[in-house]
């Protein structure tokens, strides 16, 4: 089965259709997406501006990102959950939907973001862990999570306007 195939048997299985049918279960699900998100981005927040050195400058960074990243992983799965049971329910018109494209490369610029992060600034924490100004692979990591986050939020209300 190629992935074309795929969208309209996604719409078609039980879930999906009582998503799509229900007067209550979308609105519901986008509900619950969409605080999910802003916990997701608030608390990534919180990182990306200890990491500019623009707040909670006397926490170090690990002690911060131990706090904080539980919650932000939690919140992205549920995010993920209620978004791939919204997404479900019109999947072919998702697929095809420009606003829903950008924001689904988007989240995948920020998760390689990340990646690199975690792979390259933050193997060196250790020398820079209680600093006020991370150094400037870190600050940069910051900025383009930071920048990814918004866009995000920006393509996802495209996608609540474009597709009805």
């Amino acid at each position: 089965m190629i992935l074309q195939d795929l969208w309209p048997a996604l719409e078609h299985m039980p879930f999906a259709l009582a998503v799509r049918q229900s007067d209550l279960l979308f609105p519901w699900i986008e509900s619950v997406h969409v605080l999910a998100i802003v916990l997701v981005v608030g608390t990534v927040f919180i990182v990306d501006l200890r990491l500019l050195g623009l707040a909670s400058r006397g926490r170090p960074v690990t002690q911060l990102a131990r706090e904080v990243l539980p919650y932000t992983w939690a919140a992205y799965g549920l995010a993920a959950c209620t978004g791939f049971l919204l997404f479900s329910s019109s999947a072919v018109s998702y697929v095809n939907d420009l606003p829903f494209r950008l924001k689904m490369l988007t989240m995948a610029m920020a998760g390689m973001n990340m990646l690199v992060f975690h792979f390259v600034s933050y193997r060196g924490v250790a020398r820079w862990d209680r600093s006020a100004r991370p150094p400037l692979g870190a600050r940069t990591a910051a900025g383009i999570s930071m920048a990814c986050w918004v866009a995000i939020v920006v393509f996802g209300r495209w996608v609540g306007f474009s597709l009805n």
